[in-house]
């Protein structure tokens, strides 16, 4: 019965077996206390959708964590993340460099077709990121912060006529994009995570991109954080130089600090009870800026550490090495919101290899491009560093690169002036470099076309392109490539495709057959005719071949002796009466 003067009503509850309780609960009281436990499970689990964490390193190659296995870093907060998580061993970005590579990552496009291949370009506001997504169709509350984001227009100072262009063109977007936009250090990026979380609306699922400096250049760790460079292990497309141990030890340096760093993200989730039900993803926008790696399409430059932790629904202590793109990472999260995937996206959702599902279809290639970097205008002198044009495709052994600027030759991207490069130029001037690794760095003009056995040749140092053993391997990678070309609507022109699926391939023709020798050599001209004007001078001529060889063998085919070999003097597989002392060179 009610007390006198009340309106309150009550409730009773039942034992399991039957019998009444005979505490009785105010009704109001109880559905407040329901009303209240709602809220707080919405402002920690975001409803029926979960929050969201990215974590982007800068300039950060795989194998370079410690849960990776790498003996170099010390990274105990990823380690545990991945041990609490999925790590991934081949995720690539779409591009060695941080602005196309970020238009990926929050387009699902290629920054081909998303037409942010130029490094100090803003990205186009028709091209439509999966934070504003989530925003728009699930209610999120967005936002960015820490390191630059690198997407209203890099490398612009205020003031300057670009700057001012920018701005009159409206070309800077991301304030209107997002809810919350600020940029600052590693330090202050705590902070912004934390007054970003606390600025979230009560009920409202999030979705936070925090940026890091480290390990980015300049490198200034404390010694804290430095390994011993006499311990460093050094793959095999490093030489083993002081310089290079030295640099080495400083980029390890940045790696263990970032780690310290993230951990203190990670805490702000734990200590407002938020890390149940978010979806924490770790990676590196592009390679380590060192020889080999940011700015090339080798696997140093855009295989990144990769983590994955969403607790009930990917199993702690997974890894996966598929194939995967930073396209793929937009349409992922928005399936994992429920949220539509656009079809202009050219990622493809990875939910299903998250959750173990039977519908998961991995990916035969991933695609890399390689554009602009920085702001510089082309000089005459110019590098690689700066400026490059080219493109790779990927399958799980093999790997194709297109290099659509081959005359300009050869620099690493933010470590040009390092002691690593210094000496390496030294030891080559000194004839003291490795052949692999002189023909790798300083090979003037750089092969059109590379292959490579990744699976036999990790470090990508020999090149395969060519070889007829391997001429289906390459055709299907063109192929891939072009056909990714063409859907990207990529400006570059498409490389070449033999229209005969069996051209020098011996084993569809057989080895001793004349039209087979005749397409391998046909082949050959084609590889060794880097500036492709018809005509092999000595200096190309030369490639793979010991130098007192290839100039008794360009003497003999340069019939004309006009200081070059054409297509008809290179064809023939041997121009000479066959004797014991001429056998045609391969």
């Amino acid at each position: 019965m009610a007390l006198p003067g009340s309106d309150r009503r009550s409730i009773k509850t039942q034992k399991p077996d039957g019998n009444k309780i005979g505490k009785r609960f105010p009704m109001r009281t109880c559905i407040v206390s329901t009303l209240l436990f709602c809220l707080a499970i919405s402002r920690s689990f975001g409803g029926d959708h979960p929050n969201m964490l990215f974590l982007l390193s800068d300039d950060h190659s795989y194998p370079y964590l410690s849960c990776y296995d790498d003996p170099n870093v010390k990274t105990p907060v990823l380690q545990q993340l991945a041990a609490d998580g999925m790590k991934f061993h081949r995720f690539f970005t779409a591009a060695p460099q941080c602005v196309p590579s970020r238009a990926a990552y929050l387009t699902g496009r290629s920054p081909v077709a998303a037409r942010i291949t130029r490094f100090s370009s803003a990205l186009a506001r028709d091209e439509i990121t999966f934070p504003e997504l989530l925003k728009k169709d699930a209610g999120y509350y967005v936002g960015v912060c820490g390191r630059s984001y690198h997407l209203d227009g890099s490398g612009q100072r205020g003031g300057s006529a670009v700057a001012e262009l920018m701005a009159q063109h409206q070309m800077r977007t991301f304030q209107d994009r997002f809810d919350y936009v600020k940029t600052g250090s590693d330090t202050e990026a705590v902070q912004q995570a934390s007054e970003f979380l606390e600025s979230c609306p009560e009920g409202k699922p999030f979705c936070l991109w925090v940026n890091f400096s480290d390990p980015h250049h300049a490198w200034n760790a404390p010694a804290e954080f430095r390994p011993d460079p006499a311990t460093l292990k050094l793959p095999a497309h490093w030489p083993d130089l002081p310089g290079m141990r030295e640099q080495f030890a400083d980029y390890c340096a940045e790696v263990n600090r970032v780690d310290q760093t993230v951990g203190k993200v990670l805490d702000l989730l734990k200590d407002r009870g938020l890390q149940d039900n978010t979806i924490v993803v770790f990676a590196g926008d592009n390679g380590a800026a060192l020889p080999h790696g940011k700015g090339s399409l080798y696997d140093p430059g855009s295989n990144v550490p990769f983590i994955v932790r969403w607790p009930g629904v990917v199993a702690p202590g997974r890894e996966s090495r598929n194939l995967l793109s930073g396209e793929d990472l937009a349409p992922t999260l928005l399936e994992a919101a429920g949220v539509a995937v656009p079809d202009r996206m050219s990622g493809r959702s990875f939910l299903p290899l998250l959750k173990q599902q039977e519908s998961w279809n991995p990916r035969k290639y991933v695609f890399v491009e390689r554009g602009p970097h920085g702001s510089a205008p082309v000089t005459v002198n110019i590098a690689s560093s700066g400026y490059d044009l080219s493109r790779a495709v990927r399958s799980d052994r093999y790997k194709f690169i297109y290099n659509c600027t081959p005359w300009i030759p050869y620099s690493p991207v933010d470590s040009a002036g390092g002691a690593a490069w210094t000496e390496m130029k030294q030891a080559l001037a000194d004839g003291t470099l490795s052949d692999s690794l002189k023909s790798t760095y300083f090979t003037s003009p750089r092969p059109v076309y590379e292959l490579y056995d990744l699976e036999t040749d990790p470090s990508e140092l020999t090149n395969l392109s060519g070889k007829p053993e391997l001429a289906g391997v390459e055709r299907e990678l063109r192929i891939a490539l072009v056909e990714k070309m063409i859907l990207d609507f990529d400006y570059l022109p498409l490389p070449a495709i033999a229209d005969d699926p069996a051209a020098g391939n011996p084993s569809a023709e057989g080895k001793g057959n004349r039209k087979s020798q005749n397409n391998d050599r046909a082949r050959s001209f084609q590889r060794l005719d880097t500036n492709m004007d018809g005509q092999l001078s000595l200096e190309e001529f030369r490639v793979g071949r010991q130098q007192e060889e290839a100039d008794r063998w360009f003497a003999l085919r340069d019939v004309n002796k006009d200081g070059s070999v054409n297509r008809e003097e290179y064809l023939p597989a041997n121009p000479l009466p066959a004797t014991s002392e001429t056998k045609a060179p391969q």
